[in-house]
């Protein structure tokens, strides 16, 4: 493993000061420069962005294959912005970007490794013998789910009611409540009927909120209602069986790390669903999806067929 350009080394001394907060004097000293050339580099990079850290010199390059170094720090750059994003995302993003020449994934890999972004000690630990599967057009199954974690000043949390399309990935539902109260969670299935219209089937757990199948004896819940009364099979996920809502609690790892990580709580429920509701338009709109080829939910999801109008839901 070759060690750090000239342009990585400046580019992380100087992202240590600026986004990290460390001192000047802290830093020098930790990259072996001295305060003056680390000032001097800051200027340059206020001044001119990347482009003035990459070393201007003559002198011929040592490898044609590696990666130039605006473009490495261009790359560096944009994993700090968004951590969360792999070399796939990445380089798909540079691309947009019209970042030229565009790296390749293991090229990206190797220079994120390079610069401490992403441990390769760290492997993903989730399981393969699970075999990814999905439906095959849009509105033919939603997952639903409750997620909590949204931080109130009164130092209160919210919950929401989140729903994905199964196919596209659609965020369909984002709907911020105080207590996890069927009201509140039937109103939120009600506003995202009435706004894509009904799935042939939705997938929820055996929440209370959600069946009362295994109530003794068994009893039609409010949520079960609406899906009988609009044509919709509510079905339910096997006891102990995480995988099976796999695309929902995909979707609330991206939303824990995307927007819930480090967010100071929210002024009251509507300053919350405010900023959620623009972290979906987001997530649907602009994010790329890596299972879906690098497009948005939004331009699969476009392929539904036209929905059918909703009524007034379940009383």
């Amino acid at each position: 493993m070759r060690e750090l350009t000239v342009a990585e080394q400046r580019y992380v001394a100087v992202m240590a000061v600026i986004a990290d907060g460390l001192s000047i004097s802290q830093v020098a000293e930790k990259s072996g420069v001295s305060r003056q050339t680390l000032h001097a580099w800051l200027a340059r990079y206020e001044a001119a962005g990347l482009e003035g850290l990459v070393d201007r010199s003559h002198r011929p390059v040592s490898c044609p294959h590696q990666m130039p170094a605006a473009v490495e720090a261009a790359l560096l750059e944009l994993r700090r912005s968004r951590p969360y994003w792999g070399p796939r995302r990445l380089v798909f993003e540079l691309k947009k970007r019209r970042v030229s020449p565009v790296p390749s994934e293991s090229a990206a890999y190797r220079a994120l490794v390079r610069a401490g972004m992403i441990d390769p000690s760290v492997r993903d630990r989730r399981s393969r013998k699970w075999k990814r599967w999905e439906r095959g057009a849009p509105m033919e199954l939603w997952q639903m789910d409750i997620v909590g974690g949204f931080p109130l000043a009164d130092g209160s949390c919210a919950k929401a009611l989140t729903g994905v399309d199964d196919h596209s990935r659609m965020c369909v539902s984002a709907k911020l409540m105080t207590r996890e109260r069927t009201r509140a969670v039937c109103d939120g299935l009600r506003a995202a009927l009435a706004t894509y219209g009904a799935p042939e089937q939705l997938l929820t757990d055996n929440g209370k909120v959600f069946t009362g199948r295994f109530h003794h004896p068994p009893v039609e819940v409010l949520f079960d209602a609406i899906c009988r009364e609009h044509g919709i099979e509510h079905l339910l996920t096997q006891p102990r069986s995480p995988t099976t809502t796999g695309k929902i609690e995909r979707f609330h790892r991206s939303l824990r790390a995307e927007f819930l990580s480090g967010h100071a709580p929210f002024a009251n429920l509507k300053a919350a669903q405010q900023a959620l509701d623009e972290w979906v338009d987001y997530y649907n709109n602009a994010r790329p999806h890596q299972s879906l080829d690098m497009a948005t939910p939004a331009q699969r999801f476009a392929a539904r067929p036209a929905p059918s109008p909703v009524s007034g839901a379940g009383g």
